[in-house]
């Protein structure tokens, strides 16, 4: 085997609905240059013998989907609800991808829309192609006749040694990479924080998946899911939002009125503004403290190892200013400061939001709060999604005695929410306590005693303003550049490899898959 140039590896993460990639690692590793949506568009014209479906016709057991506990599970609920529509004619090129798909959706053409990967699981093989096909040669102009790039595809856990075969079939003989690899995103997502054990809470849209990880490798029938995610924290607000007169008067202008439906998407749409600019915050011992005073010294070197430079000119700007404030605006400012308020421009409208706001993560850990809304109306009580905090117990309980003292050192909240919303992982760990012991007059070697939160390190420069949601690939470039370059382990498959081995091959060479 020979190593490879770091300039041409080839990295991508394959999420439920989201696909990130990037060509080359650099020494400061960088962040994605490529995300899109993991869905596919098709035209009613070229799709007319499609079927829809909700949830994965494969109904193979997967991991973490069987236990002889008598409780709800919280990995019964791994099939997604995102449209799904399979055909049988259509071919990779019918299929609209990134830009082409938004385009036409927002041309109003009748396009069928498709998440290949929701289910973390592979739905259709053709979309997932037609997905990979995009990035690589579409988003990061790669030409597959002088394709030299060796790849390292970040992808759920638990699929099949035949989906994993299939994979490396398509990236050899669809895209004709010069090596392969995969990695399962759980173990990526530990490995970025500098851990080798841990438990990772992976936040969605729809669905939150945790997955506790032991000396590197995920532990076998301990992966769960629950059908908690950012969607129901949006539903939720928009809920709460109601209340806000400010955003009712631009949600319903007096002199303009909407009904009821355009109402509620303007809410859903002004909540999605609300988190993705970070103004929500847990409101718990997870709370990010506010920087001290400095005294007029500030320890500049600090400060920039911290990343924190940012904070420290605004908080000194802000300080200034309120000195030179008159004192009815100092008056102001504190009333503002006390009730928590903001205001925020939205569509042309002004409007100020209170510490309602602040709510928006309630439903991760009371799923009950949805029950009252009118989505979640004809919901049974047999389809109440666990807690985020039932869910992680419950995946660690399922772990080895003597392995969950070493996991609970390693609590760590990734996923898109974590990087707007700070403190997520300090609140689920206060909540955390009962399932570990709380009396130290009866503890022994393997009971654990405390759990700790775990971060992604400031060293790593690039990935300090994003937060922890970009842990996948992070953790992806690190594997890449350890594996490529190893010419003599067995941690990906070259072409020759392929030659020989065909397909099979993949499993013999990722010693996560044996």
């Amino acid at each position: 085997m020979t190593s490879f140039r770091d300039s041409s590896i080839l990295l991508i993460e394959t999420g439920r609905t989201v696909i990130r990639a990037g060509l080359g690692i650099q020494e400061l590793l960088k962040t994605p240059t490529v995300e899109i949506s993991a869905c596919v568009g098709l035209r009613q014209a070229a799709g007319e013998s499609s079927s829809s479906s909700t949830t994965n016709g494969n109904q193979a057991s997967r991991t973490g989907e069987a236990s002889d506990c008598g409780r709800p599970l919280a990995s019964a609920t791994r099939l997604s609800s995102l449209p799904f529509h399979a055909s049988t004619t259509a071919k990779v090129n019918d299929y609209l991808v990134g830009a082409q798909l938004d385009e036409a959706l927002e041309a109003g053409q009748d396009i069928l829309v498709s998440w290949p990967f929701a289910d973390g699981d592979i739905r259709d093989w053709t979309q997932a192609e037609a997905i990979w096909k995009h990035v690589i040669f579409n988003r990061l102009q790669i030409k597959r006749t002088q394709n030299e790039s060796p790849v390292m595809l970040s992808i759920a856990p638990g699929l099949s040694r035949a989906s994993q075969e299939r994979i490396c079939q398509i990236f050899f003989e669809r895209f004709n990479v010069a090596s392969f690899a995969i990695v399962e995103r759980p173990m990526t997502q530990i490995y970025a924080t500098g851990q080798l054990s841990g438990v990772v809470v992976d936040i969605g849209y729809e669905k939150t998946d945790v997955s506790p990880v032991f000396d590197g490798f995920i532990v076998q029938n301990a992966p769960s899911s629950t059908s908690l995610g950012i969607g129901d924290c949006e539903k939720y607000l928009a809920n709460l939002l109601r209340s806000n007169q400010s955003v009712m008067a631009a949600a319903s202008p007096s002199d303009s009125p909407r009904n009821p439906e355009a109402i509620q998407a303007f809410l859903l749409d002004l909540v999605k503004y609300i988190w993705a600019e970070g103004h929500v915050r847990v409101p718990s011992d997870g709370q990010i403290a506010e920087l001290p005073e400095d005294e007029g010294i500030t320890d500049i070197a600090a400060v920039l190892v911290a990343g924190k430079e940012k904070a420290v000119i605004e908080a000194g700007t802000k300080k200034k200013a309120t000195a030179k404030a008159t004192a009815a605006e100092q008056a102001r400012a504190k009333e503002i400061e006390a009730l928590d308020l903001t205001t925020v421009q939205f569509r042309d409208h002004s409007i100020t939001l209170g510490k309602e706001r602040h709510r928006f993560c309630e439903p991760l850990f009371d799923p009950s709060l949805l029950y009252s809304l009118p989505q979640r109306a004809e919901i049974g009580p047999e389809d109440h999604p666990l807690s985020l905090q039932d869910t992680v117990g419950f995946s660690v309980g399922q772990t080895n005695v003597d392995q969950r003292q070493y996991i609970w050192q390693g609590l760590f909240v990734t996923g898109d929410l974590a990087s707007r919303v700070k403190g997520i992982g300090t609140a689920l760990q206060s909540r955390l306590s009962p399932f570990i012991l709380g009396n130290p007059d009866q503890h022994n070697e393997v009971q654990p005693r405390s759990i700790r939160v775990v971060s992604l390190p400031d060293y790593f420069a690039e990935y300090r303003e994003k937060g922890d949601g970009l842990a996948a690939f992070l953790g992806t470039s690190i594997v890449a550049k350890i594996s490529f370059n190893d010419a003599q382990g067995k941690n990906f498959v070259s072409k020759s490899d392929y030659e020989e081995k065909g397909p099979r091959a993949i499993i013999e060479m990722s010693s996560a898959l044996l």
